[in-house]
């Protein structure tokens, strides 16, 4: 999580798993093991560890039991038969070597992939057998994780008499509210040449123009915990700027799902498969459906000035408004619950996902082992791009070659996507060759850029 700047800037899902809660066990099972012979995960990334006070936990999920634990001591015992780690704390040069060939490792990575381009290629993503990311191809999905669900997206909004009246009263058709500046996405570089051709109020640290009305408002607390002073407010707004901190399919945050909970209409730019996601065919307006910042404002002055035509963007609030089935049935068949206490959360789940995969293993090991040979060993399951892998970022607006040589967002991102593909590759080269010592990885960092130098 990173910091408290609210809803301005990249916050924690609602109701995500970092509350203290009751520990959740799992549904229960028939195991009758001992705790003594069940096998271990530990969390390595032990900030994460979704029980407590303890240290460890017996789960039981539906197929067998685990142990669950965030104590170290037992990173090397054999029973300990997978590695959970956070996408974001992973790094690759404190990854634990040698990596051990008796166990798996899980990424849990429902933030933005800003937060470690290691895991967009394919030798950092390859190094997991196990993921719950946002992305809807893996292993656990995390996609709507700022959804809490359907109602949300009912919510009633303002009346369209009241958003005109405060247009009367000097407030822009457009809000942006954003304090994260300089982030892959380029977002306020867009949201700069789009202010040229039409009134967009700001109130956050980037591109700020505007005081919010009074100092509760400019409380950050007050924006992360959905106020609702604070949600009239920007309710009142046609249009919301929702553009994510980087750009990748699936990674989809409040900044999308909040405006059309108000009833504010999203000019979003993120995820390139969001359509897939929307309540019905006619409910955001994409950025990228448009050929410049000049031809967006004035599709969006033409709906500022035609109230029948901005109404059927809010059409899915409406009794059978929301069409998408494929958005309807993802909702009802997610097993972790948003802001809702009766259902376990995403990391209890993500626990016992992988708890039964791993006793299926332990199984399936134990029959190749009796038949001497006969059965098969289980094939190791090898994470996969699409189930992280995010693109290049790119300037939000112009191209590359139009930036000038020390352009703040190329020295800092563009060197980072590529660096940490290289950081990718040594850790990879490191295990494949058994290596012990953490203190190598700059040696193969060393390596591989010599290797690539001439290459080129």
């Amino acid at each position: 999580p990173c910091g408290a700047e609210g809803w301005a800037q990249d916050a924690v899902p609602p109701g995500a798993a970092f509350v203290a809660a009751a520990s959740y066990r799992g549904p229960g099972n028939n195991d009758t093991r001992s705790n003594k012979a069940l096998p271990i995960l530990l969390w390595w990334s032990g900030s994460l560890f979704p029980h407590f006070p303890g240290d460890t936990e017996r789960i039981d999920c539906p197929r067998g039991s685990c142990l669950v634990t965030r104590s170290r001591r037992v990173a090397r015992h054999r029973r300990t038969k997978a590695l959970i780690f956070y996408g974001t704390d992973f790094r690759a040069y404190e990854a634990p070597l040698p990596r051990l060939p008796h166990q798996t490792w899980a990424l849990f990575h429902e933030e933005s992939p800003m937060n470690n381009y290691v895991l967009s290629h394919p030798p950092g993503i390859r190094l997991f057998n196990y993921t719950a990311t946002f992305r809807r191809e893996s292993d656990y999905p995390l996609t709507l994780q700022w959804l809490p669900g359907v109602g949300y997206l009912r919510g009633p909004a303002v009346p369209l008499a009241e958003k005109d009246a405060w247009r009367r009263k000097g407030y822009a058709p457009v809000l942006y509210m954003q304090s994260h500046c300089d982030v892959p996405s380029d977002r306020d570089r867009y949201v700069r040449e789009l202010m040229k051709y039409i009134q967009v109020d700001s109130y956050g640290k980037c591109l700020h123009n505007r005081e919010l009305p009074s100092e509760r408002l400019r409380d950050t607390s007050t924006a992360t915990t959905e106020d609702s002073e604070f949600m009239t407010f920007i309710a009142r707004y046609k249009f919301h700027l929702a553009l994510e901190n980087a750009i990748c399919d699936d990674y989809m945050t409040e900044k999308l799902w909040r405006p059309m909970h108000l009833g504010a209409v999203p000019v979003y730019r993120g995820s390139p498969a969001v359509r897939d996601w929307m309540p019905n065919n006619l409910s955001i307006i994409l950025i990228d459906d448009f050929a410049s910042p000049q031809e967006l404002a004035e599709y969006l002055d033409f709906l500022d000035k035609n109230g029948e035509e901005y109404m059927k963007y809010l059409e899915y609030k409406n009794l059978g408004g929301i069409k998408n089935q494929f958005l309807l049935e993802t909702l009802e068949r997610r097993e972790w619950g948003v802001n809702d206490m009766t259902l376990p959360n995403y990391l209890n789940g993500f626990e016992c996902f992988i708890c039964d995969r791993e006793n299926t293993r332990v199984k399936e090991e134990q029959e190749h082992k009796k038949s001497h040979g006969k059965i098969p060993a289980p094939r190791p399951r090898i994470a996969q791009f699409k189930h992280m892998g995010c693109p290049m970022p790119t300037p939000g607006f112009g191209s590359v070659e139009d930036l000038s040589g020390g352009d703040s967002w190329k020295e800092m991102w563009l060197q980072d996507y590529w660096q940490s593909l290289d950081q990718g590759e040594a850790l990879t080269a490191m295990i494949h060759r058994n290596e012990s010592h953490q203190g190598r990885f700059w040696d193969y960092m060393h390596e591989i850029f010599l290797k690539r130098t001439r290459q080129h």
